[in-house]
């Protein structure tokens, strides 16, 4: 049971993960030395205490994830707390701070050579190093869904395996740059260039269009009848969920996408996934 523990922020904050404050040694990523200068946060609360995984309860050490509050950082964040829920999976956090371009020093180019937010160190596996949110998304799976709740198996579902993919790879290729290209030249950008605000913005709103015919009649994006809840919905709903920051205001031009953003944002993983760090 970890000690030393003391009142934390705002529950929200706490995202019902083991928060770690790594600020005093951003470096000792480099050698896996990760509890040097930092102190662990618990975050599952039950009637108003606090708890922590201990070890032997886990059987396995807290992964440890780099990331930032961004969509593809709250992909990642989400999975570990469905993890969590059903499996008991533990994670630590180190919040990247963006504003400072900390995914640019060299410590953490050695984890992930892009310079990119999220990447996961698999403590457990000698510090195995995973980025991309797809990629970790699927790796968590593989190795740490050992009932295949969040993924069907390649070999024993491989239609349904190969659908959860394609709609994955939607996102990946389409929502997530659009959406993201919108949020950069509608709130970011030095110069106003209408022309792509214009470009952007109409592409993420008919990408939501794809959605809506494929929610059409189904629950999830992915597996048979009326679908199975998955990694394929964790991958898109940090993006479709912020829908207003990209001036979207309302989701009534996609009723099916609507419904599916308010039955997967009413999952509690998700919730505190989206808190996440």
């Amino acid at each position: 049971m970890t000690s030393g523990l003391r009142p934390t922020p705002p529950l929200a904050r706490l995202a019902r993960a083991r928060i770690n404050v790594c600020s005093g040694d951003p470096h000792g990523a480099t050698a896996l030395g990760f509890g040097r200068g930092q102190r662990s946060i618990p975050s599952r609360v039950s009637g108003g205490a606090a708890r922590a995984y201990s070890t032997s309860e886990r059987e396995q050490q807290p992964l440890l994830l780099y990331t930032a509050g961004t969509p593809n950082g709250h992909k990642v964040s989400i999975f570990l707390e469905e993890l969590k829920d059903v499996h008991g999976v533990s994670y630590d956090v180190h919040a990247i701070d963006l504003g400072t371009n900390a995914q640019k020093q060299p410590w953490f180019l050695r984890l992930n050579p892009n310079g990119r937010i999220p990447v996961l160190v698999d403590t457990n596996r000698a510090g195995f190093r995973v980025f991309e949110t797809g990629a970790v998304l699927l790796y968590l799976a593989q190795h740490y869904d050992a009932l295949g709740r969040f993924a069907p198996d390649a070999r024993a579902a491989p239609d349904e395996h190969s659908e959860m993919l394609q709609w994955m790879f939607f996102t990946h290729g389409g929502i997530g740059p659009m959406q993201g290209q919108a949020n950069h030249f509608l709130k970011f950008a030095a110069e106003d260039i209408p022309y792509a605000k214009k470009r952007y913005l109409d592409e993420t709103k008919r990408l939501y269009g794809v959605l809506d015919m494929r929610l059409d009649g189904r629950k999830w994006l992915a597996g048979p009848g009326r679908g199975t809840y998955s990694i394929a919905d964790m991958n898109a709903i940090p993006w479709v969920g912020r829908h207003d920051f990209t001036g979207i205001e309302t989701l009534d031009a996609w009723p099916n996408v609507q419904a599916w953003v308010k039955r997967t944002m009413e999952r509690p993983a998700v919730r505190a996934g989206m808190q996440v760090p």
